[in-house]
């Protein structure tokens, strides 16, 4: 076992840390408040190159490899996990899926935009009323002639507001229900295609979220990925890569958040004593870095085995479930040892706290990792 980075790795990281911690940790918590993300900021980070991470580099990307990714997921969640998603979407489940899934014509238009960043990626798969059953979905797409014509509506869209075009999954033949999805590409602007108000989320406050409404939306059959009625199969592909990037994601969070508790302990004095000189207090300490480090190896490992393309679905899933576990308990840790001023605004782990929450929901529930996980036990 190497444990040991590459030094593109570390040079990788080591941009991402920089970015990370001298221009977005900063303006973090404005951004927070305001609940809005500058645009301005997505163009340097499309000139780090960080939009084109997982693009190949015939397409003008980086092609870094997922634990590079996830290394730069890492750090940018340590600062602003918002970012991260904007990010994560972009590179692992839209430009992945144009990757694994497109026509050379789409890869030839779509991912030289998307590694420069002149265009950000959105993937809509969630609708109101299908969560976790993607497969119970009711958007249309129906074929008329050389288009598809979208009614319906879709949910929980991250990154629409900045988004140039849209991964969307919707029925194609209703009749036969998860089987007659596509996956379609959707550019932004399309006639008849609305985006919704963002939504007041708890925490990613400043990840602009919101629905998508069609109306007799007219969609070229040219933007279809992959095979007509096929795109349930498309989604789940893509699933374990949008899972890994929460899975960093979350490790970024937990880290951020132990960071400032074993800061804040040292400093805070209670009874003439720092707090980080009271057991209970180096027991949290001790028990947050364990589940840290265990998070950390779980994570690096699910992005090593899906490089080498064996099977890794059951760790990826392990993997999400315990980062983003790992993530609201050292996050509600670190709010206990602030104390009162854990609850407020002026310390960054009440934005923490709120942030790490959503790691539990997205890219498949808790309750669904443990489905995955226990699934592929018992084919053993």
């Amino acid at each position: 076992m190497d444990f040991e980075l590459s030094e593109d790795q570390v040079l990788l990281r080591e941009s991402a840390r920089e970015f990370a911690q001298k221009r977005l940790h900063p303006i973090a918590e404005e951004m927070d408040e305001k609940g809005e993300m500058p645009g301005e900021l997505l163009q340097e980070v499309a000139e780090l190159g960080f939009f084109g991470l997982m693009a190949p580099e015939e397409h003008g990307g980086l092609g870094v490899d997922t634990l590079g990714y996830s290394l730069v997921i890492e750090e940018i969640s340590k600062a602003c996990a918002s970012l991260a998603i904007a990010v994560s979407v972009h590179n692992s489940l839209v430009i992945k899926a144009i990757e694994l899934f497109g026509t050379d014509q789409q890869k030839a238009e779509y991912l030289p935009k998307l590694a420069a960043g002149e265009i950000i990626g959105a993937y809509s798969l969630s609708e109101p009323n299908s969560g976790t059953d993607a497969g119970a979905m009711q958007c249309q797409a129906i074929p008329e002639g050389d288009q598809f014509l979208f009614n319906g509506t879709k949910s929980w869209v991250s990154t629409a507001k900045h988004a140039g075009i849209f991964v969307v999954f919707a029925l194609s033949d209703p009749e036969k229900g998860s089987k007659g999805i596509s996956a379609i590409l959707v550019p932004a602007g399309t006639d008849g295609m609305n985006l919704g108000a963002p939504e007041k989320k708890m925490g990613m406050k400043c990840s602009d979220t919101r629905e998508l409404s069609f109306m007799d939306a007219a969609v070229p059959k040219a933007n279809l990925l992959g095979e007509e009625n096929h795109g349930f199969k498309v989604a789940l592909s893509l699933l374990d890569n949008g899972r890994i990037g929460i899975a960093a994601q979350s490790l970024g969070i937990a880290e951020a958040a132990f960071d400032e508790a074993l800061k804040y302990s040292k400093e805070r004095k209670q009874f003439g004593h720092t707090l980080s000189s009271f057991q209970a207090i180096q027991f949290k300490l001790a028990d947050m870095a364990m589940k840290i480090d265990a998070t950390r190896l779980m994570v690096y490992r699910a992005a090593v085995l899906k490089d080498m393309k064996g099977r890794y679905s059951r760790e990826i899933s392990m993997a999400k479930l315990f980062a983003s576990e790992t993530a609201n308990f050292v996050a509600n840790e670190a709010v206990q040892i602030h104390g009162g001023y854990g609850y407020v605004k002026e310390y960054p782990v009440e934005r923490y706290f709120r942030d790490a929450r959503v790691t539990e929901i997205y890219e498949g529930t808790s309750e669904a990792q443990r489905i995955v996980i226990s699934r592929d036990l018992l084919k053993d």
